[in-house]
């Protein structure tokens, strides 16, 4: 006997595999529910097309542009929305969920967690769990989204989009499991992006009946606020496992590929110093050097002037003085 995905009753093992037609209702349920229907069936390792289909559909929504053309306020608000979420990734999904480099109260936790959903990059628990498994397995043929075995388009978003990519591997994150509210962010993974695409709209809204002089309106405020500046902050996220592991410099010598990028750190507010953190991947700061501007370290440094987050793990002395 096995599980019906759709249905979760029990049925013959010989009709375990759902038909077309399941697996098409199946990925819609769980564009809204990621949990749907139980364990997925099939390659692990195939793209889900029908599941990726809001993922596709969000970059042809930048198309949106050509009607509603741009302000100075659309990119400000694209812009700002792009800091926003970035620092969310960089501070909060990445050194602080997946490597647990400083410490923080519950409240500011599920804060952040909350900044770093409206990324549309799933929920902070999936998010972890994926990322210690590619240190874990960092450049082998186990690593999630290596550049060196899948090649360019695989590392940089085919990975994203397959069956097994799209779980969230719970005894990676045993620490994280426990809090509810990051088990319900990550199952409805779709509500907080929901959410602040309709926020954008209504602003835009509102600015245009109280703010004529502003030039804009919802439409304009989804398409760059929204749909356009998630997408970037996407694509340069994810630089960082399909460029990062080929193009740059090696301080030192890890068992993986890693490299230090200075432009991939200017645009990922110092995540491009990779080679730095996979050598010593729990500090707080990935640029190790003066010069090697880390932005997400400076604003983490301000939340702990605030009282906010605290004991930020220092890069230990002896690695400053390597390279």
């Amino acid at each position: 006997m096995a599980l019906n995905p759709v249905t979760n009753e029990l049925m013959p093992a010989t009709a375990a595999r759902p038909r077309p037609l399941q697996r098409l209702l199946l990925a819609v349920a769980r564009w809204f529910d990621s949990q749907a229907g139980g364990p997925d069936t099939g390659d692990d390792d195939r793209i889900d097309w029908a599941r990726a289909v809001p993922f596709i559909a969000m970059h042809a929504a930048c198309l949106g542009v050509l009607w509603v053309g741009v302000s100075a306020t659309a990119l400000a608000v694209a812009l700002g929305m792009y800091a926003l979420r970035m620092f969310a990734i960089t501070g909060f999904y990445h050194r602080y969920f997946a490597h647990k480099a400083f410490r923080t109260s519950r409240p500011v936790q599920f804060l952040f967690a909350l900044f770093g959903a409206m990324s549309v990059q799933r929920g902070p628990l999936w998010w972890a769990a994926h990322h210690r498994n590619h240190h874990r397995h960092a450049d082998t043929e186990h690593d999630p989204h290596s550049p060196l075995y899948r090649g360019f388009f695989w590392s940089h978003m085919g990975w994203f989009l397959t069956r097994r990519g799209f779980r969230t591997d719970a005894a990676s994150i045993p620490d994280l499991m426990r809090y509810p509210e990051l088990r319900l962010l990550d199952r409805f993974d779709i509500l907080v992006p929901v959410a602040t695409a309709a926020g954008l709209f209504l602003l835009g809204d509102l600015l245009a009946a109280v703010a004529p002089s502003l030039h804009t309106d919802g439409a304009q405020l989804l398409i760059w606020g929204f749909f356009i500046s998630t997408v970037l902050l996407f694509h340069v996220t994810v630089t960082i496992n399909s460029l990062a592991h080929r193009y740059g410099t090696r301080r030192f010598d890890t068992r993986d590929n890693s490299r230090n990028n200075a432009l991939l750190a200017l645009l990922t507010f110092g995540e491009g110093w990779h080679n730095n953190h996979h050598h010593f991947p729990g500090s707080a700061r990935q640029g190790f050097r003066w010069w090697e501007f880390d932005f997400t370290y400076y604003g983490l440094c301000g939340l702990a002037v605030l009282g906010l987050i605290w004991d930020l793990k220092p890069v230990p002395v002896a690695l400053k003085r390597v390279g």
